[in-house]
């Protein structure tokens, strides 16, 4: 009988086998298809800002809005999921970021597209980018972390891609005709979350596809209603809705942590602080190309160098910061790659030549790298894994808002100049006083730790407590899948 229930097991949850390389093979392509999208709009930034007669600011809100919806959608892609399950949030994601792009090939004012490119494309690649990563949890344990790895690979291949089709597809067609071939190919994740099929446990309910999660609140709130309407204390059904609420806060975004954990606090300041100037090459770095005489083709093809390299750079830097050397120090590494990234910038100041813009490309691809590569790997050594998901949700939730932001008050600083060469200054000087901050700040807060409690860090995993100031056992990673992990597209 213990034979037969394994292989009834074995049959009922594919983890690691068979289907689940063909879910990771749709995650790579969602990957591709969403958060590869926004290096592409830097190719129409020039056409739309005649097409509208819009300043450099007015058209920049249009990638803002899109990345920050992309990056700060991740709560509500979490309940979502939790609801409706992991297919059902992808397919979603998939009709929207579709019928976005349709639209915005209608548009008749730049406002226009603020709501269906930047909104609602936004939103969709967010549902549809989330949820796909998330299954990934279900689909493996044991590869769990390898498929994470291979899936990121998406990321760089839309990077490389997207620009080069782009630029191909406004030459023939203009940039409305070539936004509804869009909207045809980003329905494609469409059919990616229909690969994307629930796990079944050995009792045969879906794995992903949970029914809602009742919170104590909530099940007080239904023993409370359940009473009749005629409570003699209303009073007490609002103070359960209330607690309620701040418990889903607590759940998705943990602001305790981040008044508790000093290390998380530095992190999320620093991090926070970094994006202000890390998506303005992204945004800025082919208008400025064409500006200054580059051939828009090759001004196309600088953003698929980036993502090129990005290729294979990523995965050997995370191999890298994986061995024993930069245990407990990965911090650091962190801080040399968003050094490296700010000084990058003044290549582009130096000189706008074709050559030397190459050359940019190579050096900030490398960096960009190093920081997508370690990113989450320091949040890890910050933050207890149990509390993992809840920090992880606000920290893309405040880093959305700078993405948000960034781009349109540097496209403002170009209008009153009219000198581009501010984006790369302004860009230099979020990253190196970010690097310099995170870096010299736990450096401080380390040697903080040592003098207070010099025996109290475990010799196990010394990484795990390095800069926390409460330790917790880790949860085994085979224990169960995540609800929901946000990544960013950094």
């Amino acid at each position: 009988m213990s034979q037969g229930g394994a292989a009834a097991r074995e049959a009922a949850m594919p983890q690691d086998r068979g289907w689940a390389w063909m879910v990771l093979l749709a995650a790579v392509l969602l990957q591709g298809l969403t958060l590869g999208f926004p290096s592409c709009i830097g190719v129409f930034f020039t056409d739309l800002q005649h097409e509208f007669q819009a300043s450099n600011s007015e058209t920049s809100w249009f990638p803002s809005i899109m990345v920050a919806v992309l990056h700060g959608g991740g709560p509500l892609c979490s309940i979502l999921v939790k609801r409706f399950g992991c297919r059902f949030a992808v397919m979603l994601g998939g009709l929207l970021s579709s019928v976005g792009m349709v639209s915005s090939s209608f548009c008749n004012s730049i406002s226009q597209l603020y709501l269906t490119a930047g909104l609602i494309t936004g939103l969709g690649s967010c549902f549809s980018f989330q949820a796909g990563l998330t299954v990934l949890g279900y689909y493996f344990v044991r590869w769990r972390t390898l498929a994470n790895a291979m899936a990121s690979t998406g990321v760089s291949l839309g990077f490389m891609l997207w620009p080069l089709l782009s630029q191909y597809l406004l030459d023939e067609m203009g940039w409305r005709n070539t936004f509804l071939i869009f909207g045809g190919i980003l329905l494609n994740c469409c059919v990616c979350g229909a690969i994307m099929r629930p796990v079944q446990l050995a009792s045969g309910s879906p794995l992903q596809s949970p029914k809602p999660a009742e919170e104590p609140g909530r099940r007080a709130e239904g023993a409370q209603l359940s009473n009749g309407a005629s409570s003699p204390h209303p009073e007490l059904q609002q103070q359960t809705r209330r607690t309620a609420c701040f418990q889903m806060l607590q759940k998705y975004l943990a602001f305790d942590i981040f008044c508790q954990n000093k290390g998380y606090q530095i992190y999320t300041i620093g991090v926070t602080w970094m994006v202000m100037g890390f998506a303005l090459p992204h945004v800025y770095l082919v208008p400025y190309a064409i500006q200054n005489g580059v051939e828009e083709r090759r001004a196309a093809l600088l953003i698929s160098v980036i993502g090129f390299i990005n290729i294979f750079i990523r995965p050997l830097t995370g191999l890298l910061s994986g061995h024993r050397v930069f245990t407990g120090r990965r911090i650091y590494l962190f801080s040399l790659a968003v050094l490296l990234c700010g000084l990058s910038n003044f290549i582009c100041v130096i000189s706008a030549e074709f050559s030397v813009l190459i050359i940019y490309c190579v050096i900030l691809s490398i960096a960009m790298s190093g920081i997508g590569a370690l990113i989450f790997q320091v949040l890890m050594d910050v933050v207890e894994m149990d509390r993992f998901s809840s920090a992880l949700g606000l920290f893309t939730v405040l880093e959305s808002i700078m993405l948000l932001i960034g781009p349109p008050l540097t496209g403002l600083l170009v209008d009153i100049t009219s000198d581009f060469h501010y984006v790369f200054y302004n860009s230099s000087f979020f990253l190196i006083s970010a690097a310099l901050f995170m870096g010299l700040s736990f450096c401080a807060l380390e040697k903080k730790n040592k003098l207070k409690e010099p025996s109290k860090v475990p010799v196990d995993n010394p990484s795990r407590y390095q800069y926390s100031e409460t330790a917790t056992e880790p949860q085994s990673e085979s224990q169960s899948p995540p609800a929901v992990m946000y990544v960013t597209s950094i």
